[in-house]
C-alpha cells in the first residue's frame, strides 16, 4: 500500500538511463539518508518547493535571456530536490579537472609562445590558423605563472553506464557560480535539518578563494590590491552574477567608461576623489569588446588602451585575453592528447567521442548519420546553435547539412548521450529529468575545485537542453559522505 509520504515518489523509474540518486528501487549509497528524508516529507515537499520559489523572489535571484524582446529579468528556475554525489567520487572528478586545466593552461601558454605543440604535430597547423579565438595581440605575453585561464567552468555529463565525461570547457567568461552559491543558500533555508544531520561539503568559500587568486596576480606588492569586476552592464544576461561576485569579494564593479588608461600605461578607476590605480581586472567581457584600440573599434563597453597596459605588465586580467583559444570545441577534441603531451599522463576524465567536420572522412560520417548525432558550432555558448538529430525535423536536418557543408571548420558532432537523470519535482510528482553539472576550477599557484557545482536540469520531459536560457532549471549539488543508513521507498532497508 502506498502511503501519503511516498505518493510523490510512487512509480519513479528512469528506464535506460543512469539515475544519480536511485537504482533498482532503492537509493544509491551516498543518497540513502537524503532519499529517506525526502520520501518521508509527503506534501511538505511541495511546501518546501514553494518556500524556495518565494525565497528566490525575495532575494532577487534573476537571469536574463537575450532572445526576450524586452530583456526582462526572470526568477531563477530552481528544483528543491538536490543532486547528491559521494565524496569519494568527487575527489576523483576533482583530480581529473585539475589535470585537465593544468594541461590547457600549458597549451595556451605554449601557443602564444614557442608553439611547440604545433611544431611537433600534436595540433595541426590548420586548426590553429582557422581558430576564431586565437589572438595575435597576445603573442609574446607571459602572464604570472603561465596561467591564462584562471577561472573555468567545465561541463560534465554521465552516460547510461555511469561514465563521467567532460562535455566542454568554458574558458572565456564562464558563468553560473553565483547561482551555485545562491542554490545552496536556498536549500539551507528549506532543509536546515538535513544540513544539521549530514556531512554536506560547503561551497561558500568560493568568493574568498577567487579574491585570493586575483590578489596574487597583482603586479604591485600591495597588501590589499585594487580589484575590479569589469561588466558590460545591466543588460548582460549574467549581470546578477557580476554584482554578486563584486559584493562578495569587496571588489569594484565597473563598466568600461569607469576606467581609463593613462600615458604611463596603467589603468585607473575614476572616482569622485580622483583616479585610483587598478591592479587586477576580473573581466566579464569577451575579448573582442575589451579594448577598441586592439580589437573592435566600435566597442562601447571596453577600455581603450587596456591591452597596452596588460602587455606592459601594469595590470593583470583574469581570464587573460586569448584564453578562449582553448574554448574552441575543435580544440576540445585534442585535449586528451594535450594531457599526454604536456603532462605525460593518461586523462583521468574522458572526452565525449567527437567528429571534426573539417575532416573529409568525419564529415561524411556526420552527414550520413545526422539522426544519431548532436552537432555543435565550434565557438558558441549557452546552447546556441546546438542540433540534436533525434529531435530534428527533415527540414532542420537539411538546413544543418547545408551549414556544415558551408563551414565545416565551425562544426563538430558527437553521439547523442543518454544523459543521466535525477529526481525532480514537476507538477506535484517526483519524476526523472536529465541533468549535467558545471563545477568551477580556479587555477593559480594552487588549484581549487568547488565541492560540487551548478547542476542544470532539463525541466521538460525527454529534453536534453539544460540551459536556463532555453527552458532549463537548476539544483543544489551536495557532495557528502554516506553517514546515514538508507531505506527503500517501500520502507525496507536498502543494501
Amino acid at each position: 500500500m502506498t502511503t501519503r509520504a511516498e505518493a510523490h515518489w510512487n512509480g519513479y523509474q528512469s528506464p535506460g538511463f543512469f539515475d544519480e540518486m536511485l537504482v533498482g528501487g532503492g537509493a544509491r549509497t551516498a543518497c540513502e539518508g537524503v532519499i529517506r528524508y525526502l520520501a518521508g516529507l509527503g506534501d511538505d515537499l511541495l511546501e518546501r518547493q514553494r518556500a524556495a520559489e518565494l525565497a528566490i523572489k525575495a532575494m532577487g535571484i534573476t537571469f536574463a535571456v537575450y532572445s526576450d524582446a524586452d530583456n526582462t529579468d526572470r526568477s531563477w528556475p530552481f528544483d528543491v530536490i538536490p543532486r547528491v554525489i559521494s565524496t569519494q567520487e568527487w575527489n576523483a572528478i576533482s583530480a581529473g579537472l585539475v589535470q585537465r586545466l593544468t594541461a590547457l593552461n600549458m597549451f595556451i601558454d605554449d601557443l602564444y609562445g614557442p608553439a611547440r605543440v604545433v611544431a611537433d604535430g600534436v595540433l595541426p597547423r590548420e586548426v590553429l590558423s582557422s581558430s576564431k579565438n586565437f589572438r595575435p595581440q597576445c603573442v609574446g605575453v607571459k602572464p604570472r605563472g603561465g596561467v591564462w585561464a584562471h577561472v573555468c567552468g567545465s561541463d560534465l555529463v554521465r552516460d547510461r553506464d555511469g561514465t563521467v565525461y567532460v562535455l566542454e570547457d568554458n574558458l572565456r567568461v564562464p558563468s553560473g557560480v553565483s547561482y551555485m552559491m545562491e542554490n545552496r543558500l536556498i536549500t539551507k533555508r528549506v532543509f536546515a535539518d538535513l544540513f544539521r544531520d549530514l556531512d554536506i561539503h560547503p561551497v561558500d568559500s568560493y568568493p574568498h578563494r577567487l579574491r585570493e587568486l586575483l590578489a596574487a596576480l597583482s603586479p604591485r606588492d600591495e597588501d590589499w590590491p585594487t580589484i575590479a569586476v569589469l561588466t558590460p552592464g545591466a543588460f548582460n544576461s549574467a549581470y546578477f552574477e557580476h554584482v554578486f561576485l563584486a559584493r562578495q569579494m569587496g571588489a569594484h564593479l565597473v563598466e568600461g567608461g569607469d576606467l581609463v588608461v593613462e600615458s604611463d600605461d596603467c589603468v585607473y578607476l575614476r572616482t569622485v576623489s580622483g583616479p585610483v590605480r587598478v591592479d587586477v581586472i576580473y573581466r566579464r567581457i569577451d575579448d573582442l569588446w575589451l579594448d577598441p584600440e586592439a580589437f573592435r573599434p566600435d566597442s562601447l563597453v571596453g577600455v581603450p588602451g587596456l591591452m597596452r597596459a596588460w602587455r606592459s605588465g601594469n595590470v593583470a586580467i583574469a581570464n587573460a585575453p586569448g584564453a578562449g583559444v582553448a574554448d574552441d570545441k575543435v580544440i576540445y577534441a585534442f585535449v586528451p592528447e594535450l594531457i599526454r603531451y604536456y603532462l605525460g599522463e593518461e586523462p583521468k576524465i574522458a572526452n565525449v567521442p567527437t567528429y571534426l567536420c573539417h575532416d573529409d572522412l568525419a564529415r561524411g560520417h556526420v552527414l550520413a548519420n545526422l539522426d544519431e548525432l548532436v552537432v555543435k558550432p565550434a565557438n558558441e555558448s549557452g546552447g546556441m546553435g546546438v542540433f540534436v538529430g533525434s529531435f530534428a525535423s527533415q527540414a532542420e536536418k537539411e538546413a544543418m547539412r547545408l551549414r556544415i557543408e558551408a563551414d565545416p571548420r565551425n562544426h563538430i558532432a558527437q553521439p547523442i548521450l543518454a544523459l543521466s537523470t535525477a529526481p525532480t519535482l514537476c507538477d506535484g510528482r517526483v519524476v526523472p529529468r536529465h541533468v549535467d553539472l558545471r563545477p568551477f576550477i580556479l587555477s593559480g599557484e594552487r588549484s581549487y575545485v568547488t565541492q560540487g557545482g551548478l547542476t542544470r536540469v532539463a525541466l521538460t520531459e525527454g529534453s536534453l537542453v539544460v540551459n536556463s536560457s532555453q527552458g532549463g532549471g537548476s539544483k543544489d549539488t551536495w557532495v557528502l559522505d554516506p553517514t546515514m543508513s538508507g531505506v527503500r521507498l517501500d520502507g525496507t532497508h536498502a543494501r
